[in-house]
């Protein structure tokens, strides 16, 4: 059997994608491939959709069975190599749960990230002070140190905003998130300075919906879209709940969620008013 492992990277699930295609195109059924492997249908499908590791030899006997050519082939066992290979995230493994690590994979090779937060600033945009609050609350019985390895885990993954080739993204929260204090009024203040200063990033759009708005159709909970410049990739939703996640790749699922953030996206305050508005906020603390 492939082996199993916390959580695929962006690029195994790729990789596995083009697996399914290359098979498709064969005519080869599940069946026939793992008579090729000499093993289940359904390791090849757990294969294709990357909920096991990628096995060299386990895909260079699949390519040889499709007729892939020696060079693409070798080409593709490369791409195997590099997928397989851990992600920076890797070393938080002790503080990542399973079902996130996904998360910071797609987060990580997202061209575009849409989010809607109703509860706290966005993860990408929260200050170590403010993030260390929250995270105290959501884990009352974990050690400072481990307080500490998340915060550091959540700072790092700030680092896509700035880096060269940084996604786009593009939140609305709700006014509530602004006026819940967490941490004291010194964090807070100094969590508002950081929303001022990242709207003067390029790529990143903050709009706030305000109590006045009333309700709208984001009101069931917090999730964010993921898009990618990977032909094979399609949108992907992410949900979280208390104790794990759920994840969305179904158009009629994506269009929906980009619906409901397209209609907020006009329900919430205008950009340009965001730094007036998070200035006011400021002044009341």
């Amino acid at each position: 059997m492939a082996e199993a492992r916390t959580g695929p990277t962006v690029g195994q699930i790729v990789l596995g994608l083009r697996l399914r295609d290359l098979r498709e195109r064969a005519g080869c059924s599940f069946a026939d491939a793992a008579e090729t492997l000499s093993v289940n249908s359904t390791t090849v499908r757990r294969m294709e959709k990357a909920e096991v590791g990628l096995k060299p030899l386990y895909v260079r006997a699949l390519l040889a069975r499709y007729g892939v050519p020696a060079d693409e082939a070798e080409s593709f066992l490369r791409l195997v190599e590099e997928a397989n290979r851990p992600g920076w995230w890797h070393r938080f493994r002790d503080v990542l749960p399973d079902w996130f690590s996904l998360y910071v994979s797609l987060e990580n090779e997202a061209s575009l990230i849409r989010a809607y937060e109703p509860h706290c600033v966005p993860g990408l945009l929260q200050t170590r002070d403010y993030a260390a609050a929250l995270l105290r609350t959501g884990f009352p019985s974990a050690t400072e140190q481990e307080i500490e390895r998340r915060v550091a885990l959540r700072t790092q993954r700030q680092e896509l905003l700035t880096r060269p080739r940084s996604p786009l993204l593009w939140a609305v929260i709700e006014e509530g998130v602004l006026r819940r204090r967490v941490g004291d009024p010194a964090v807070m203040r100094a969590q508002i300075d950081r929303l001022i200063e990242a709207t003067t990033l390029p790529n990143v759009t903050l709009q706030v919906m305000p109590f006045s708005a009333g309700p709208h159709p984001g009101m069931f909970g917090p999730f964010q879209l993921f898009r990618f410049d990977i032909p094979e990739l399609p949108d992907i939703i992410y949900a979280e709940s208390l104790t794990g996640a759920v994840y969305l790749d179904e158009r009629p699922d994506t269009v929906a969620f980009l619906e409901v953030l397209d209609r907020m996206g006009a329900q919430a305050a205008p950009v340009h008013t965001t730094e007036a508005i998070l200035g006011a906020i400021r002044k009341e603390l």
